[in-house]
């Protein structure tokens, strides 16, 4: 039997930490028994891999306030109640070899609640205690108000109950310390695995097409982008090379997708999707590229040799995305239009320039997932023989 390895996902506005933690879920069960504790809802058409056992948590959520909510019918408290007993309830049954937690203690502060009394139990398990590791993005939201006392918590947390943390990046690109700055330094060793991106069957590549790809990632926060984009389309029509397929995602809320369908309606030039099932396709075959600067958007991008735009999400003092799309624009990857300055207009006119940019080809380590699976399998085999765990609980 293989060791058993629990692994606690939670998207919120996006969907890149649900992208990103299956490819990773993959990469783990060629060498372990994954059971993915997943913790907001699956947007219609998700591929689980193959070999993943999914526990889904009665589903959470951020609002575009940063304020949690309730993604299914429970009322907020008792979704909370269920899911701290489910989380549990998992940990037990499985007792896990490696317990694997997205993110958390450097984002997902509000999902203490159900994580202190994991990583708490965890700790605490016997004979022997699983391997804690914290999966991380390669870039850190920043900005906040207590931005210091936010970062040495998560350095306390860390240094109490984690054995390891991964950084899903290349360390030339960009390394934990440049947006993590506790007053001490993290104890806690820190290893880059290179970027994490999902398996692609071997497919012969697209021709280059002629259309505007527009997307947004899950589409949760895509409205800004759409607006100016159907504007822009409007205000370029009669060009060359101007058809826009506008790719909506599947969290768009839908109020706004049927806005968006209203707004299409006989427009010429433009083609509106709800989403589609491999945006690295879409991108390969694109002409030109509009987005936002997500992980998974910003990395697809760099493998597709698209010229692209990127607008960069930011609302509410967010910086990941900017800080990632500049250090793409240093390298010549991408162009950068700063979510302030988006208008129908000015969207129009970076366009116009877009078709004119030739992005040069990133050098960046993209075996992320198998590297992920290595050291955790190494670590397993450094501490010795393991107990096989046997159950799983199921949601409260």
């Amino acid at each position: 039997m293989k060791p058993s390895l629990l692994l606690y996902c939670q998207h919120s506005l996006g969907i890149g930490h649900l992208t990103r933690s299956f490819a990773i879920a993959d990469a783990l069960t060629a060498d372990f028994r994954v059971v993915f504790l997943n913790g907001g809802p699956l947007p219609s058409g998700t591929r689980v891999p193959a070999g993943v056992e999914i526990v889904s948590l009665p589903p959470l959520g951020m609002d575009e306030g940063h304020g949690l909510v309730s993604r299914g019918t429970l009322p907020l408290t008792e979704a909370k109640r269920r899911r701290g007993q489910a989380v549990l309830g998992v940990l037990r049954a499985l007792r896990p070899a490696v317990l694997l937690v997205e993110l958390f203690p450097f984002g997902r502060k509000k999902f203490a609640f159900e994580l202190l009394p994991l990583l708490k139990a965890a700790r605490r398990m016997a004979p022997r205690a699983p391997v804690v590791v914290c999966s991380l993005r390669d870039i850190l939201v920043g900005g906040r108000a207590d931005q210091d006392h936010y970062d040495e918590r998560a350095r306390w947390i860390t240094d109490r109950y984690f054995d390891l943390v991964l950084v899903h990046a290349d360390p030339a690109f960009a390394r934990l310390e440049e947006s993590f700055r506790p007053r001490r330094p993290l104890r806690t060793p820190v290893r880059y695995t290179g970027f994490v991106v999902p398996e692609r069957d071997a497919v012969e590549a697209p021709r280059r097409g002629s259309y505007v790809l527009v997307s947004a990632g899950g589409g949760a926060v895509g409205r800004p982008l759409f607006a100016a984009a159907l504007e822009a389309q409007a205000l370029l029509a009669s060009r060359p090379r101007r058809t826009m397929r506008l790719i909506a995602g599947p969290l768009l809320p839908e109020a706004e997708w049927q806005a968006l369908r209203d707004a299409s309606v006989g427009r010429g030039g433009v083609d509106l999707r709800r989403s589609v099932p491999d945006m690295g396709a879409e991108l390969r075959s694109a002409g030109l590229s509009v987005s936002q600067c997500g992980y998974n958007t910003a990395l697809e991008i760099a493998r597709s040799g698209a010229p692209a735009l990127v607008v960069p999400y930011g609302d509410g003092g967010e910086d990941e995305q900017m800080n990632r799309a500049r250090r793409l624009e240093n390298l010549g990857v991408v162009r950068v239009l700063a979510p302030s300055e988006l208008t129908g207009a000015r969207l129009a006119a970076e366009i116009v320039a877009l078709a004119e940019f030739r992005p040069r080809p990133a050098a960046l380590d993209c075996g992320g997932a198998g590297h992920t699976a290595a050291i955790l399998t190494e670590m397993l085999r450094a501490r010795g023989p393991v107990a096989l765990g046997a159950g799983v609980g199921r949601p409260a």
